[in-house]
């Protein structure tokens, strides 16, 4: 009986140990938006976009960026805070409702000047220069990369986009807005490896977020826990 209690007690003791392994490395580890990965006319707050170096977690500018970090988790949840740097509201196109001229038809949540959120495949520079060098061409069928993102519009300064991940039984996408689901943009039944990403607009700055004690809002689920390094990062 004592040497079955000695067994348990070893494995018990080997699993703490291993779990505050991976806690300790994953505290090491500091996600970046990736130089790389992301379209050169956005703008990376910090260093080089190294791992490791804290301060490359904010993004303003114009176009694609992704973070350094493959989605490994069966359930994860990250948020992005929104930015005015002049503090006011940004609308999706030009025109208010002050406006005399304003017609109740036009697109006022016009996909083309609207910020995208959700996640995309791995990128490189040889992907945004192709897509540059087919700014003027008609081929609907390009992938720009966000395919698996969608436009959150109207966002407002001080605003939390919440995006919600799962890859076990159903995979699917979920975005939330200052903590309320918008559950008419979830993606479902995607597949392959995916990294968070943005597609921000001038006159915005957005963060990641992606440490729990610094979330604003509450994930949908307990089970969508923080990000963690992919184990190829450990």
């Amino acid at each position: 009986m004592g040497s079955c209690c000695s067994c348990l007690k070893s494995g018990s003791d080997k699993a703490a140990e291993t779990e505050t392994e991976l806690t300790d490395q994953k505290q090491s580890y500091t996600f970046n938006i990736s130089r790389k990965m992301s379209a050169p006319t956005t703008k990376i707050q910090g260093g080089n976009g190294n791992s490791g170096d804290n301060e490359n977690l904010d993004l303003s500018g114009e176009g694609l960026a992704l973070v350094d970090v493959s989605i490994e988790q069966d359930a994860t949840y990250w948020e992005w805070h929104i930015e005015c740097p002049d503090g006011t509201h940004h609308s999706s196109t030009t025109t208010t409702m002050e406006d005399d001229d304003y017609d109740d038809d036009d697109d006022f949540f016009a996909e083309g000047t609207s910020l995208k959120f959700g996640v995309t495949t791995k990128k490189n520079q040889d992907f945004y220069r192709a897509l540059e060098s087919n700014e003027d061409g008609d081929d609907g069928n390009l992938d720009d990369g966000t395919q698996l993102m969608r436009t959150i519009p109207n966002v407002q300064n001080g605003d939390t986009i919440g995006v919600a991940v799962q890859q076990s039984d159903l995979p699917m996408i979920q975005f939330l807005l200052n903590g309320e689901p918008l559950h008419e943009l979830a993606i479902s039944r995607f597949r392959g490896g995916v990294y968070p990403s943005v597609f921000v607009r001038e006159g915005y700055n957005v963060k990641f977020v992606w440490e729990e004690d610094e979330f604003k809002e509450l994930s949908p689920h307990v089970r969508f826990g923080p990000l963690i390094p992919e184990r190829g990062l450990i």
